[in-house]
């Protein structure tokens, strides 16, 4: 997960735990919020350092490979084990000071790796979201396949982290993955050569044929609002009257930036609640310093869909403001807080869970979209950048459903966009 932050570096909160395999640790959304020492729980474990202290003077006196004993690995191990206990797999985590550093890196969109999200889940490494324009997207990684093996080497049993740092490297150098899809037992080899990758989070395209625009937000980094904001302009520049947003295999980011975008289309409310440990819920307004983006839309989501992309998606049809199309989204629905450790490190604890603002919970469950269509495992979307190349015929011919059917949608409920098949008129 990654961490929110103001001009000054600040502790972070942050919905949803993941690793980018781009450069290190991804995150979902954080809140532009600093937490005071005094707002922590004042309840006292009473850990038993006498105990802890003992094991290892054990370890440190008898373990016979003396080469093993570094103090500095066996800390964040040691701290690992005490998040891992509370049993929040794939949330609550411990960063190192490399990862900390990683995260920041992915928050402001520059990634070097083969360009994916993963994180664990049932004790396997699964992927969340390849990103636009990655190797692993080139590749043909899908969400919700799992991380078998890396480099003919078996990944069960090892941590998330461990995994993480076998796959990241060089850029052009390359990894061979195995992959298991997600309900079968059928493996699948794949080489990719790493590469440093700068990310758009925001892409468009008028659909050829139509009035309608389609929007791209690949992941919410720190400037993803205002760049949601020019496409929206250029598009009413370009005579848009409707807008497809698309979702897919967007594994989040900031919930600032969330917030934001969700303000681009709706005029008052709430974006999202947030419930914390004692079970109260406070609500986060929408922005009302945004222009309000009023044309009709609807909003692609599927399994890749998590975080700050299922509170703007979750926001969106809560107002009934657009309809969901496609598959279920991820799930991402814990609040995490980083919390820095002297040393450079960090915890990232679950401290709120968020809510959609009708107060629906998506932690592990996610949202079911209003109308489902799936895309066959061998179908990849259509994005903004391949519209901007394709024919009427073409697209036409294209076998993304799930932007056909948001596409009939628009069409069907307002008669102004021009249909498929027809060539929109050039300004």
């Amino acid at each position: 997960m990654s961490a929110l932050r103001r001009r000054a570096p600040l502790p972070a909160i942050v919905v949803a735990s993941v690793f980018w395999l781009l450069v290190g640790v991804g995150c979902g959304v954080l809140l532009d919020r600093q937490i005071q020492p005094s707002e922590a729980s004042s309840r006292q474990p009473g850990p038993d350092y006498s105990l802890i202290s003992q094991a290892w003077r054990l370890i440190d006196r008898n373990y016979v490979d003396r080469d093993k004993l570094d103090s500095t690995p066996m800390t964040y191990a040691a701290i690992s084990g005490m998040v891992d206990a509370l049993g929040d797999t794939g949330h609550s985590t411990f960063l190192t000071p490399r990862m900390v550093r990683e995260n920041k890196e992915a928050l402001d969109g520059h990634f070097a790796g083969i360009g994916a999200e993963v994180r664990m889940q049932e004790k396997q490494v699964v992927i969340v979201a390849p990103m636009d324009g990655s190797p692993a997207q080139r590749a043909g990684l899908k969400p919700g396949e799992f991380i078998v093996k890396v480099n003919d080497k078996a990944t069960a049993g090892e941590s998330l982290q461990h995994v993480v740092d076998r796959i990241r490297g060089p850029a052009n150098t390359a990894v061979k993955l195995s992959l298991r899809e997600p309900h079968g037992d059928r493996i699948r080899e794949v080489t990719l050569v790493r590469a440093e990758i700068d990310v758009p989070s925001v892409t468009w395209a008028l659909i050829p044929g139509t009035r309608i625009a389609d929007v791209r937000i690949s992941s919410f980094s720190k400037d993803t609002a205002e760049h949601l904001a020019r496409a929206l302009r250029s598009a009413r520049a370009g005579h848009a009257q409707a807008l497809v947003l698309d979702l897919r295999n967007d594994p989040g980011g900031l919930l600032s930036q969330a917030i934001d975008v969700a303000s681009q289309f709706l005029r008052d409310g709430y974006v999202l609640l947030e419930k914390d440990a004692q079970g109260n819920v406070r609500p986060v307004a929408v922005r009302n310093d945004r222009d309000e983006f009023a044309l009709p839309m609807v909003v692609l989501t599927n399994s890749g869909t998590a975080s700050a992309a299922e509170i703007v998606a979750g926001a969106l049809r809560d107002h009934g403001r657009a309809k969901l199309v496609g598959q279920k989204t991820f799930g991402t629905g814990t609040v995490l807080r980083e919390f820095p450790l002297r040393d450079g490190s960090a915890l990232m604890l679950a401290v709120e869970e968020w809510l959609t603002p009708k107060g629906q919970t998506i932690w592990h469950k996610g949202i079911a979209p209003d109308v489902r269509v799936v895309l066959s495992a061998d179908v990849m979307p259509v994005l903004p950048d391949t519209l901007k190349h394709m024919s009427v015929a073409a697209l036409a011919k294209s076998k993304d459903t799930q932007l056909h059917e948001a596409l009939r949608l628009l069409q069907g409920a307002h008669g102004s966009p021009r249909s498929v098949g027809q060539q929109a008129d050039v300004d």
